[in-house]
């Protein structure tokens, strides 16, 4: 006998344009099977890393990647958490100085200003994770109250943790940890 996830509320996945960003359906089946509503959002070249109609088959709404008009509504149901990743050195370096030049960032901006329970997890070159810059800005938004998953120590191609550990972290972050079955 399978338990039933106990809703959890509304889950953002913000996915930049990373190799990690082609299996984040991953991510969101996981995530629904622990009892979150799921939204998508990508940044404008997130969007030819993902699959969009996968995502939308499996969050029942689409892709969100540019802002909406102001004659538009607003159809994103408010988010209770948020997960970045695969989240790239530049938008990384945006979101921590607040330069909200895509959806994407300026929606993690403005969640920020709310209080909502955000984990990044950066995917980069090394090279660019040496960057002065990037770990500036990691120290920033740690500073804001991101939880930062990442390991500057761990070679280029183990950085990105699995989508299981991703969703652990989220649910400690969020004070709300099941185990799975």
């Amino acid at each position: 006998m399978q338990l039933e996830a106990v809703p959890r509320g509304v889950l953002y996945i913000v996915s930049c344009a990373a190799p990690a960003a082609a299996s984040v359906q991953r991510l969101v089946v996981l995530a629904h099977e622990a009892g979150w509503t799921v939204r998508v959002i990508t940044t404008p070249m997130g969007t030819q890393f993902v699959d969009a109609a996968e995502l939308e088959n499996l969050t029942g709404d689409r892709v969100r990647s540019d802002y909406r008009m102001p004659d538009e509504p607003n159809e994103l149901p408010s988010a209770d958490a948020v997960v970045v990743a695969p989240a790239t050195f530049n938008t990384i370096n945006k979101w921590a100085g607040g330069i909200a030049d895509t959806f994407a960032v300026g929606l993690l901006c403005e969640l920020m200003g709310f209080g909502v329970p955000i984990v990044a997890v950066p995917l980069l070159k090394d090279a660019l994770a040496r960057h002065l810059a990037f770990g500036r800005s990691l120290d920033a938004l740690r500073e804001m109250g991101v939880h930062v998953l990442f390991d500057p120590d761990a070679p280029a191609h183990a950085r990105m943790p699995p989508w299981e550990h991703v969703l652990d972290e989220l649910h400690r972050v969020c004070g709300n940890e099941q185990p799975r079955g």
